[in-house]
Parts: C-alpha cells; sequence; structure tokens
C-alpha cells in the first residue's frame, strides 16, 4: 500500500456516524418553537442532519466555501461538447475574476468561491487560483484509459487535502462545484459503470448538444464502457479508466468532508457523480451530503434516486460552477438559524398543543438519515 493509499483510508476510517442523540434532542427542540410541528417541512430536516453532523445546534453565520476543481478531458476529441477545450482555461480566469455566475450567487449567500486547477490542460497563470494539477487532462478514454490508477488515487487525495485544509482553517461547511469541456461524458461514463443504468438513460444535453450530438456522447460513452469493463465494485478503476480529475478531486473534497465532519452541499450532475463515487468507497460518507438542487441534465435525477438523495431545489439549472450550491447555502443558513432564533411556545407565553409529547412521537422518521 502506497502514500495515497494510505491516506484515502486512513482518511475513510475517520468517518463518524451521525449524533443520534443530538438528532433527536433537535427534534425535540423543533416541536418546542412557536409553530406547529413539521410545518418548516424539509427545513426542519435539514436542521435535523447538521445537528447530527455537529452534535448540536449548527451554529450561525458559518464560514463557506464552494472548491470549483477544474479539469481538461480527452474526450472532447470524440465531438462530444459544444465547445471548445479551451474555454475551461478561459472560465477558471473568468471565476478568478469573479465574473462568473458562481461568483454572482455566492457573493449573495455569502459564501466563497476557491478555484482548483486540478487537471486543466493549459497553464493557468491566473492570482487566486489553487495549483494542484495532477496532470494536463484526461486522455481521450474513447481509446485508453483516461489517467493512471495513481493518478486518480492523487485526485482523491488532493479533494482530501483542501477538505483538510479548508475545515482547519475555520470552514463550516464545503459545496462541490466544476468546470471542465466534456465533463458531462466522462461523468455519464462514471455513473453507467457504477450504477449500472444505460449510457442512454444517463447523458444529456451539457453545453447544449443537439439530439445528434447527445446520440453521439452515449455511442461514445458505450464504446469505452466496452473497451475498459470497468467493474461496479471498485470506484478506484472506474475513475482511472473513464474519470475525469475533478471529478474525483470533488469526490476526495466529499470524503475528506465527511471525515472532518463537515457538511458538504453537492450541485448537479457532475457533482452527484463524484458523491456517488465518494459513497463506493464508504457509505458512511452520505449523511454529511446535503443535495442543493436538481439539474435537467437527464441523469441527475436517476443518480439521486439511486443514492437516495432529495434535492432541496428545482429550477431547471444546468450550469454546474456550484451554482446550485450557492443557492443552498441560503437553506442550510436558515436551518441553523430555526432552532436558535425562534423563540419557544414557553419563551414566547404562547399555549401549545403538544406540550406532554414524549419521544415515540417524534416526526424524525420522515427526515434524511434521522431518528430510526
Amino acid at each position: 500500500m502506497n502514500e495515497n493509499e494510505k491516506r484515502l483510508a486512513e482518511t475513510l476510517s475517520r468517518i463518524k456516524a451521525p449524533h443520534i442523540a443530538a438528532m433527536q434532542a433537535m427534534c425535540r427542540r423543533l416541536d418546542s418553537l412557536t409553530k406547529p410541528p413539521g410545518s418548516l417541512g424539509r427545513l426542519e430536516d435539514l436542521a435535523v442532519q447538521l445537528a447530527g453532523i455537529r452534535g448540536e445546534s449548527f451554529p450561525v453565520n458559518t464560514r463557506k466555501k464552494i472548491v470549483v476543481m477544474a479539469a481538461d478531458h480527452g474526450i472532447t476529441a470524440e465531438g462530444v461538447s459544444a465547445f471548445p477545450r479551451e474555454v475551461t482555461v478561459q472560465m477558471v480566469a473568468n471565476f478568478a475574476r469573479g465574473g462568473a455566475g458562481i461568483n454572482v450567487l455566492t457573493r449573495l449567500s455569502g459564501a466563497e468561491v476557491r478555484v482548483v486547477d486540478i487537471g486543466v490542460a493549459s497553464a493557468v497563470a491566473v492570482p487566486g487560483v489553487t495549483g494542484a494539477k495532477v496532470r494536463a487532462g484526461t486522455a481521450n478514454f474513447a481509446r485508453e484509459k483516461a489517467m493512471s490508477r495513481e493518478e486518480a488515487l492523487q485526485a482523491l487525495v488532493t479533494g482530501i487535502d483542501i477538505a483538510a485544509e479548508e475545515v482547519s482553517a475555520g470552514t463550516a461547511v464545503l459545496g462541490t462545484g466544476e468546470m471542465g469541456i466534456g465533463n458531462t461524458t466522462a461523468s455519464s461514463a462514471v455513473a453507467a459503470a457504477l450504477t449500472g443504468y444505460s449510457p442512454q438513460r444517463l447523458v444529456g444535453p451539457g453545453t447544449g448538444m443537439d439530439e445528434q450530438g447527445v446520440a453521439l456522447k452515449a455511442a461514445v460513452v458505450e464504446r469505452a464502457l466496452a473497451l475498459h469493463q470497468p467493474q461496479a465494485d471498485q470506484p478506484l478503476e472506474v475513475l482511472s479508466c473513464v474519470g475525469g480529475l475533478e471529478i474525483a478531486g470533488l469526490a476526495g473534497l466529499i470524503i475528506g468532508a465527511a471525515a472532518s465532519g463537515c457538511p458538504v452541499v453537492i450541485d448537479g450532475f457532475i457533482s452527484t457523480v463524484a458523491a456517488l463515487v465518494a459513497v463506493r468507497f464508504s457509505a458512511a460518507v452520505l449523511p454529511y451530503i446535503i443535495p442543493s438542487h436538481l439539474s435537467r441534465e437527464p441523469g441527475h435525477a436517476l443518480l439521486l434516486e439511486h443514492l437516495e438523495l432529495k434535492p432541496y431545489l428545482h429550477l431547471n439549472m444546468r450550469l454546474g460552477e456550484g451554482t446550485g450550491a450557492a443557492l443552498a447555502m441560503h437553506l442550510v443558513e436558515a436551518a441553523a438559524r430555526i432552532p436558535v432564533e425562534m423563540a419557544t411556545f414557553g419563551e414566547a407565553g404562547v399555549s401549545n398543543k403538544e406540550e406532554g409529547k414524549t419521544d415515540e412521537n417524534l416526526p424524525g422518521a420522515a427526515r434524511p438519515h434521522a431518528v430510526e
């Protein structure tokens, strides 16, 4: 076992189960507030999940960070994208200057953006971008493996290291974002390999491919899977054969966040594929994941259902970059504030018809990862 394998194994071993007592206490707290029980719906579910992660009420005004992983894909040589590969490095510069959609939405939500070059094909000489290049883009996985096993491991560990850095620096909520022309094709290939869903069900328009282009993408993915035949129970092999560096990096970020006891808000299709990879390494990751929105990419709904995750927002978005995660940060803050800022019936002097309620009646059963 080499050093990166040891790092991955050690990180996975540190992921703890949710704090059940804290979740039960949060259920009681929510039902003591001046409202009908359960009337704040999924905000209450989220408050319970956050309590399970934190072990207590989640603090308000926490530092929130969207980590945008950027990488290029050799699969673009197969004509699977409506945009040229050069757009990746151009958008990285746009992120760094604060001019992209993710920058607008993080400014609104009070979050920050960290841009990571984990595999951009061109040199990135832009201030404010974290240089962590594993290699200059993946190979064309329709003809050869996307990357070596060690490169996939290095990308995973890069994500783990960034999560640890952020939590040590005071970040309390992480979000996932990505940029990489061709990455919906790689994501579809990874998802198909890990779930058994056909490429035809998973592949979508990505950057705007027409019906003929979508059919081409599906055929490319099908051909690549037949070439490599990656095994569904071997997530590292799947990443190596048909993955992307930013997908592996985000999977590592999610694993690292869970090991550090930090919730991670995932974005759309590509981020959810990264979450699927992380969960395949360890199902213990799942309670730390907050699904932000439902993308218009057809494969996204399938993957969320596969992971038994229910998205909070339905806005027909498909931009990526972490934009859905940035919007969902508002909901995280709301779920943190409700139990600590809202008055109880006793504090407000309001009569409570629910007095005398016992633990057996707690509404936790309907809450994700909640009280069993």
